[in-house]
């Protein structure tokens, strides 16, 4: 059985580009055939801003949103977040959702794909980068900057990359997999807290 891979669509803003983004990356991610993917859209688990009683590192979570969030990012094995930049920063919605759980995320690699203007959501990226890190989260130094993320867009709203953009996805989506594959030994549960179940 392949591993698998959450495709998580950061934004949650009315009119946003995400999805059509995150769509041709999970769909990419699928042919390449290293992983199981799920197209996970945020915006869907209407998470409020941390509104759990206990930290996070407890996971006695009190609220259905928060179970189902746990639920999500516990079941892959590797994420590949696509993350836009709102004022040189990466969306509140995202960190927010990074800081509503913590567990979850532990040993497992994340690929990010930002897009914005010039910069390609770059500043953003490296926010994101850093707060994984903080959840005991590998970010992969190999990422996909989307410079100008409209010229990508069709007149039919579909996204279409160039050639680099491309290669870039497929030299991210390996290196994901090497780190999955590396990292599983330590997803894996100790001796003691199998017995203890």
């Amino acid at each position: 059985m392949s591993p698998k891979l959450n495709v998580i669509i950061a934004s949650t803003r009315p009119g946003r580009i995400g999805p059509t983004v995150a769509k041709w990356f999970s769909e990419f991610a699928e042919r390449e055939g290293n992983f199981d993917v799920e197209l996970v859209d945020l915006a869907e688990f209407k998470l409020p801003l941390l509104d759990e009683p206990m930290h996070p590192a407890m996971m006695q979570y009190q609220h259905a949103h928060t179970k189902a969030w746990s639920r999500s990012v516990a079941s892959a094995d590797a994420y590949l977040i696509v993350t836009p930049e709102y004022d040189f920063f990466a969306p509140a919605g995202l960190v927010n959702a990074i800081q509503a759980v913590m567990r979850e995320w532990s040993y497992k690699p994340a690929g990010i794909v930002s897009y914005g203007g010039i910069s390609g959501g770059l500043r953003a990226s490296q926010v994101v980068r850093q707060l994984l890190g903080n959840v005991n989260a590998v970010a992969i130094a190999q990422s996909v900057p989307l410079p100008f993320v409209q010229q990508f867009i069709g007149d039919d709203g579909a996204f279409r990359p160039s050639e680099p953009v491309v290669d870039g996805t497929k030299v991210m989506l390996n290196e994901l997999q090497r780190w999955t594959v590396a990292l599983a030994s330590l997803r894996e549960p100790k001796t003691e807290q199998k017995a203890a179940a």
